[in-house]
């Protein structure tokens, strides 16, 4: 019996032994995996700055785009407040000519009524006159 219990002894400090060593892990690496690891950590390191700095440029066009639409914003308003004017001034244009127009006809009868205007008269007396003198320089 006490070479089984030997045997067993040995094969329990063989398997503690095995259990350990697979716990812990291997601190041997082929010089071509540590090469190859270097590599990819160097290219991770390469690609998180990259990554870093289009978060950046994409906060920054963020920005300048919420910006930008502010501006769209206060000149879409500003352009409905101009149209909103040009159309009153518009329609106030509209109302002046026809007040305009109704004083013309409604001015116009009176003034054939009665006597010529002295401007009519004027007229006149110059149409006379000015065959009288282009004759009398010849």
């Amino acid at each position: 019996m006490t070479r089984t219990g030997m045997v067993r002894n040995l094969v329990a400090v063989a398997a503690i032994t095995i259990v350990s060593v697979g716990l812990s892990g291997c601190d041997y690496w082929p010089p071509a995996l540590q090469t190859e690891i270097e590599q990819l950590r160097a290219e991770l390191q390469s690609v998180t700055a990259e990554k870093t700095q289009l978060q950046n440029q994409v906060t920054s066009f963020t920005k300048v785009k919420d910006d930008l639409q502010a501006q769209v914003d206060d000149l879409s308003r500003a352009n409905r407040d101009k149209s909103a004017m040009i159309n009153g001034l518009q329609n106030s244009l509209a109302a002046a000519q026809e007040r305009l127009a109704k004083s013309a006809k409604v001015a116009t009868p009176k003034a054939g009524a009665g006597k010529p205007s002295a401007k009519v008269r004027q007229k006149a007396s110059a149409k006379k006159k000015a065959p009288a003198k282009a004759v009398g320089a010849r």
